[in-house]
């Protein structure tokens, strides 16, 4: 039975935080799912992807294993007790072309909570690389990642859907890098990690800012976070010292009145310019701190206005990109069929070129070298067109889905299932 690529899928639009972070696997767990994958499921090709918003599984197999994948994700976190609570939450991709399609649409940002998400393109890429790593990428899955890079590439030239940032913490970024272009290795504080702060500070990860520094009441939470991003972590109680280093900061810190009063801001010793963005809802930066000279305010409003706009641009661009992502995945499907049936396109010629090599053999004794050589030009010119017609017919039939059928009358008129046998 021929293998089809398949998928398991949760993510946040099945699920909610609760779930999907029990489940969410660490690089060293992804290593340890692909091992499992080949070495108790017999599957060759996979692919684990894992962000915040989803958990999924793709791969190649005759049959659904997409129960005991999801076994196998909850052993590895520990969770097998909790099977058919959490099982029920996984959407099963079984059909190859939903499967493939469904793995264009996440790669492209379609499938993301922020239309066109630009993490997750690397995402897949490292997911991807992880997968080859582990020589669990074949042919198909080589050939399926690298038509949806080209075809990423493609989304990005010709379509609006990648223009701008689409979501708060995106447009935050995006306005640090524009506002501080002038300045030489800026200095960036982020005080508060809740929700939108954290978002920051992963999207500052792929800025083209190195000097951050991350500030929180709870150190501990900080601490995770600035590690695992590669970042600076600074004492809460030593904020205000940060504050004066700092060209920009970025607060999302959850209060009644204002963190940052326009008193405090007004006793900083500003060379040029300090910016302040103010990310939380209500105020955590005094509405009077932009009278201060030198000192610059963008509030939440600023920033959502930004995404708005980019995000809109992105909607509109849509039906675009799903139709660069059909022509790709039509082409990529055609080579995929071809792919099924290569093994009696290589077997044809084996059993041509056989019944070749048996008749020249015959008469090899009354040959010279130069007549030889005329004659094995002559034969393998006249094989080589022989097979040109059915080779053609083949892939013409592999388009219309009617391959089977011309497979099973060329193993029938050359014997090709009885020639691998011998072989």
């Amino acid at each position: 039975m021929q293998s089809q690529f398949k998928a398991v899928s949760i993510s946040y639009k099945n699920a909610p935080l609760s779930i999907r972070e029990k489940i969410s696997i660490t690089e060293g767990e992804t290593q340890s799912i692909l091992i499992k994958l080949k070495e108790v499921l017999d599957i060759p090709e996979a692919l684990v992807l894992s962000t915040c918003n989803r958990t999924e599984i793709y791969y190649s197999h005759p049959e659904d294993q997409s129960e005991a994948i999801i076994r196998l994700v909850l052993a590895e976190k520990a969770l097998t007790d909790q099977f058919s609570t959490i099982s029920a939450y996984f959407q099963v991709l079984n059909a190859q072309e939903k499967a493939v399609e469904h793995l264009y649409f996440v790669s492209m940002g379609l499938e993301s909570q922020v239309v066109g998400d630009l993490q997750i393109s690397n995402q897949v890429k490292r997911a991807y690389q992880q997968s080859a790593d582990m020589e669990m990428a074949g042919p198909f899955l080589h050939r399926l990642m690298h038509t949806i890079f080209f075809t990423n590439k493609r989304v990005v030239q010709e379509t609006a859907f990648r223009d701008g940032a689409a979501s708060v913490s995106y447009a935050a970024v995006e306005l640090v890098e524009e506002l501080t272009f002038d300045k030489v290795n800026p200095k960036v504080l982020v005080v508060g990690v809740g929700e939108i702060g954290t978002d920051v500070v992963r999207n500052l990860v792929d800025s083209e800012i190195l000097d951050i520094t991350i500030t929180n009441r709870t150190f501990e939470k900080a601490e995770k976070l600035a590690v695992e991003c590669g970042f600076k972590v600074a004492d809460f109680n030593s904020i205000w010292d940060e504050v004066q280093q700092a060209d920009v900061i970025i607060s999302s810190v959850a209060d009644k009145t204002p963190f940052f009063s326009a008193e405090k801001i007004s006793e900083l010793d500003i060379d040029s310019y300090k910016i302040f963005i103010d990310l939380s809802v209500p105020r955590s930066i005094d509405k009077y701190a932009e009278s201060i000279p030198g000192v610059i305010v963008h509030n939440v409003d600023d920033i959502n206005n930004r995404a708005t706009q980019a995000l809109e641009k992105r909607k509109a661009s849509i039906p675009a990109v799903k139709a660069i992502i059909h022509e790709s995945i039509l082409e990529f499907s055609n080579w995929s069929r071809e792919m099924v049936f290569s093994p009696t396109i290589q077997k044809l010629k084996n059993a041509l070129e056989q019944i070749r090599q048996d008749e020249l053999s015959k008469y090899m004794k009354q040959m010279d070298e130069k007549e030889y050589k005329k004659v094995e030009k002559i034969t393998m010119s006249m094989m080589n067109k022989i097979i040109k017609l059915p080779v053609l017919q083949l892939k013409a039939a592999c388009k219309r889905g009617e391959a089977e059928t011309l497979v099973d009358v060329l193993n029938d008129l050359f014997n090709l299932e009885a020639q691998r046998e011998t072989k």
